[in-house]
């Protein structure tokens, strides 16, 4: 090598930070901005404080719930409601979905009947529940089942409906029928479908909630936004309205992360970093 020559350096070593950290960040931006959005209206005084009060006066109002024993009673009926009507409308949609998506006698039975039923809305259902099963907790919980069974079914029917059928021909090859041909190769097969129904489906149990506590409920979040609409509270309101996003959040969150786990078999795209 010639004297005048430079010999090249090697390049620095580039940082890579965690992705998970980066997501974390970028999750928040959209909050704050709203926060900071609101936060310029009440300065601006666009709303009275009565109509818009300030981030700080609606902590404060969670802050008044709790220190008089409502906050916490009130969420965690909410949780529970949904929780079980939830769960009971999963497990009926997973019946009746690989029924529908395995059978096409079942299909033609029950498929047009449930696919009107799909469009009938939430509200629609409240005074026919209240006429059948009264004001207790069973027409509250067979509303939000009702919201959480349709999306379910729906994504369960048509996961089964798009399995290689040579999976379903080996299976029954190997001596696989009825409930074993089920478990073996429609539920693994169709599980991606099931868990994002099984998603979506919690989703409709936390909006089919609040027409659920319109039924002469007496404590929960729905209870509370009503209450604080007689009572002229904006600020409980509001409260009422991030904790069901909260909640909503972070239950979406805990089956985001069971999904993966059990779905870390799945070699999918996962989108761009």
């Amino acid at each position: 090598m010639a004297s005048g020559e430079s010999r090249a350096e090697p390049a620095p070593p580039r940082v890579r930070l965690p992705i998970a950290g980066i997501g974390g960040a970028r999750a928040l931006i959209v909050p704050l901005l709203i926060l900071a959005l609101w936060q310029l209206a009440v300065n601006r005084e666009f709303y009275s404080r009565g109509q818009l009060p300030a981030p700080l006066d609606v902590i404060a109002a969670g802050r008044e719930l709790q220190d008089i024993g409502l906050l916490v009673p009130n969420v965690l009926a909410s949780v529970e409601r949904v929780g079980i009507g939830w769960g009971v409308g999963a497990v009926v949609a997973i019946i009746l979905g690989l029924a529908v998506g395995f059978s096409r006698p079942v299909e033609g039975l029950l498929g047009p009947t449930l696919d009107a039923l799909r469009a009938v809305p939430s509200l629609a259902w409240v005074p026919l529940f209240v006429l059948w099963l009264g004001i207790g907790e069973t027409p509250k919980l067979t509303l939000i089942a009702l919201g959480a069974f349709f999306p379910v079914y729906t994504n369960l029917v048509s996961g089964v409906r798009q399995i290689d059928r040579k999976l379903v021909e080996v299976g029954r090859a190997y001596g696989l029928r009825g409930w074993s041909l089920t478990r073996e190769i429609l539920l693994p097969a169709a599980f991606p479908s099931l868990a994002t129904g099984l998603r979506l489906g919690l989703a409709q149990a936390w909006l089919f909630l609040v027409a659920a506590e319109l039924i002469a409920a007496s404590r929960g979040l729905g209870f509370l936004l009503i209450d604080g609409q007689n009572s002229g509270r904006a600020d409980i309101i509001l409260l009422s309205i991030l904790l069901l996003a909260l909640l909503g959040k972070g239950t979406d969150w805990l089956l985001a992360r069971g999904e993966r786990r059990l779905l870390r078999w799945s070699d999918t795209f996962r989108g761009t970093a």
